[in-house]
Order: C-alpha cells, then sequence, then structure tokens
C-alpha cells in the first residue's frame, strides 16, 4: 500500500496535473460564473461628470441662504447649456450633471418657489459640494474593475457593463465527464433486482457542478469489467474524467489498472481524509483523471475538496481553494487521529453541532448538513465554546 497523502499535497500534486484553459471572448450577459482571463479595465470615467445625488436645486454655495432665480433646468441625460451665476439656481433631478458655475444641491424638500423666485426653507447644505457626486467617485477610465483571475459575479457584470464592456475575456467552459463503476447500480427510478443499489453520484456530482461554467458530460454506468472500463476510458474526450466506485483495494476495483490499461499515469491513490480516502488522480492522455469514491458521501465531500477547486483553477481561478469559515461548536469533540476529518453538522442558535453518528453511508446526515467542520490530523480535542474552521455548504 502506498502511504497517505494528505489533503494539502493532494490537492497541490492534483493542480499541477493539469493548466488553465484557453481563454475567449463571450458577450457581457454569457459570462457570468466564468473567472477573468485578464484584468478588465475601465474604458470610461464613472461619474462621468459631476453629478446631482439628490433631486433639488444646483447653485453656489457662496450665494446661500438666497433668495436666487430659478434659470432653467437638468435632468439626467438633458444636462442643463448654460452657467449658474451669482444668486442663480438651476432646477435638478438625481444623477443630471451639474451645470457650470455651481457646487451644491439644496434638496427640494428644504426649498420653496415662487414662479422663478427660490427660497431655502430648511437648515440648507451644510457645506460646499454638499449633494453631489464627483467625477470619478466609482472609477477612473484605465481602472482596473476586474481583476484576472476573479469570478464574474453579477456585481463585476454591472461594473464592467458601466465600465464600458459589452465583452469580457474569460476561461473557455470545460467538459467534465463523469462515469460510475459497479455491477450493483442501476439508474436512478429504475427497478431494483435483489442485491441492486440506485445510483446517485453521477446526478449529485451534476448538481454540485451545476453553478459551474463546465458541460457535464454522463457516461453512465459501467459494469465491473477491465475490458469494458478500458475501453470507455480510451473513448473519453473531455477536460476532466471524474470515475466514482472501483477505486479501492478490491477485487471489483478496476479504475486504477482500467486507467493504466488505457495509457494513463496514476500520480497518487490514498488521501488521508475521513470520508474519501480511497481517492485517486492521474493523467490519460490531454485528460485530468479524479477517481472518487463511490460512497456518496465520500464522492460529496472529496468532490467539494478536489473536483470544484480543479475546475476553479483550469477556469482561470486566482484562488481555487474553497470558501472556508469560522463557527463555534456547540459540543465537545475528541482527539482526531492522523487523518483528517470533515465532520458533517449542523447551525442551530448561532453555534455547530456535529452529527452524532459519521458513519460514510449516511446520507441523511449529509442532506441536513449545512457546514463540514474540518478537523486536521491528530487535532487535541475540543470544547463547546471553542472556534472551529468549517466549510460551508451551498
Amino acid at each position: 500500500m502506498p502511504p497517505l497523502v494528505s489533503v494539502e499535497t493532494a490537492l497541490a500534486r492534483l493542480l499541477a496535473l493539469a493548466h488553465p484553459v484557453a481563454p475567449e471572448t463571450v458577450p457581457i450577459r454569457a459570462a457570468a460564473g466564468r473567472w477573468a482571463a485578464e484584468d478588465v479595465a475601465a474604458l470610461r470615467t464613472q461619474p462621468y461628470a459631476d453629478l446631482s445625488a439628490m433631486d433639488g436645486y444646483a447653485l453656489r454655495f457662496a450665494d446661500l441662504p438666497g433668495p436666487f432665480t430659478v434659470i432653467g433646468e437638468s435632468a439626467a441625460g438633458t444636462p442643463f447649456a448654460g452657467t449658474v451665476g451669482a444668486q442663480e439656481a438651476v432646477r435638478i433631478f438625481t444623477g443630471a450633471t451639474m451645470p457650470a458655475g455651481a457646487d451644491t444641491v439644496l434638496v427640494q424638500e428644504e426649498a420653496a418657489r415662487d414662479g422663478t423666485i427660490l427660497s431655502v426653507t430648511g437648515a440648507g447644505p451644510a457645506y460646499a459640494g454638499r449633494n453631489v457626486r464627483r467625477a470619478g467617485l466609482d472609477f477612473h477610465a484605465g481602472d482596473v474593475l476586474v481583476p484576472a483571475g476573479a469570478r464574474i459575479t453579477p456585481a463585476r457584470i454591472a461594473v464592467a457593463a458601466t465600465g464600458g464592456h459589452g465583452t469580457l475575456p474569460v476561461r473557455r467552459a470545460l467538459r467534465v465527464a463523469t462515469v460510475a463503476t459497479g455491477d450493483e447500480l442501476v439508474a436512478p427510478g429504475a427497478p431494483l433486482p435483489p442485491g441492486a443499489l440506485p445510483e446517485s453520484n453521477g446526478a449529485m456530482l451534476a448538481a454540485m457542478l451545476a453553478d459551474l461554467p463546465v458541460e457535464v458530460v454522463d457516461l453512465g454506468i459501467l459494469p465491473d469489467r477491465l475490458d469494458t472500463i478500458t475501453a470507455a476510458f480510451a473513448r473519453v474526450d473531455a477536460d476532466i474524467l471524474v470515475t466514482t466506485g472501483g477505486a479501492s483495494v478490491g477485487d471489483h476495483d478496476l479504475v486504477r489498472p482500467a486507467l493504466e490499461a488505457a495509457g494513463g499515469v496514476l500520480d497518487f491513490w490514498r488521501i488521508a481524509l475521513r470520508p474519501g480516502k480511497p481517492m485517486l488522480a492521474g493523467r490519460l492522455n490531454g485528460t485530468v483523471v479524479l477517481g472518487l469514491p463511490g460512497n456518496p458521501v465520500s464522492a460529496f465531500v472529496t468532490a467539494t475538496l478536489f473536483l470544484r477547486p480543479l475546475i476553479a483553477f483550469m477556469s482561470g481561478a486566482a484562488d481555487p481553494q474553497p470558501r472556508r469559515a469560522s463557527a463555534i461548536l456547540g459540543e465537545d469533540l475528541p482527539a482526531n487521529d492522523h487523518r483528517a476529518d470533515y465532520l458533517r453538522a449542523e447551525t442551530r442558535g448561532g453555534r455547530v453541532y456535529v452529527a452524532a453518528i459519521q458513519d460514510s453511508s449516511m446520507l441523511r446526515t449529509l442532506a441536513r448538513a449545512d457546514c463540514l467542520v474540518i478537523r486536521a490530523p491528530n487535532a487535541p480535542a475540543a470544547k463547546a465554546g471553542d472556534s472551529v474552521e468549517i466549510l460551508p455548504l451551498g
């Protein structure tokens, strides 16, 4: 048996097998969820000029408290063409360009108007520039709005569009092939002969990757036959091949020999992780191969720790690691052994409570969990009230 590989080393070695895929330019509406392939810099300044932040009257602060003569109007898209002089004001609306000569906006709630004569009824602006958004308050032309390697979120789409972009440079979508192995497996919802088991990993993995820029290709269920699995591997056309099952040490665990028989190379196998020890990684021609355990809980945990970061890395993410957080334990935990534990847990009343039974066959505990409590190898016992590291589950 090879020695167990730590979670951190396994992820580093997995990412070393891969590289970011080629960039492409897509319409901005199609960029959500991708990662920026290069810096996206502003093509324009925002605001492009001094704008009013309120509905009211643009005037000169030095002329307060007035009265003023209203000489025109400035609305968004229809600026006032003249210049504001002494004791003059321009009716202005939120987002409208400040007219030349004016430096302050009197809000309409503190103004009274009789024809063209404007009076201040409230306290008025406290300082010059009050209620004015200065040109470039948000950003200037040339500022980086979305750095390379950042994920394109709705907010980043908005700032890029406002910055003048109609297309964005991103990494192309990945093609991820998934396949399950096992004579006992049948498709979800199909009749179950004696000894059969519904295959749940394929649907679970597709759901886990639904928010990522990937095309998932389901290769179905393969029987425990070396020639069949080898032939299927040899035909794979994908950036990543994800297998579930067949990666352990039994007579029917054929993913490793099939990978090598198909011309692939195994990089590592077996990691110091619970659940998920019998995971493997390698390459098959230009495809990265990730062999997950067949147990759905173990497959979920390893897909969270390895598959999603691999996809993020190949999609150009600057930081492909899953986002961690801290939480307060609601109960004591015993000391850990030499493997890292990722414990299914629920948050209640601001504290996390680990499921009493962590057997990797327990799918209901996974369905109820909203996070995984991370216990490092050889971690000492923890007490209720201690801070622990968690992986939030979406």
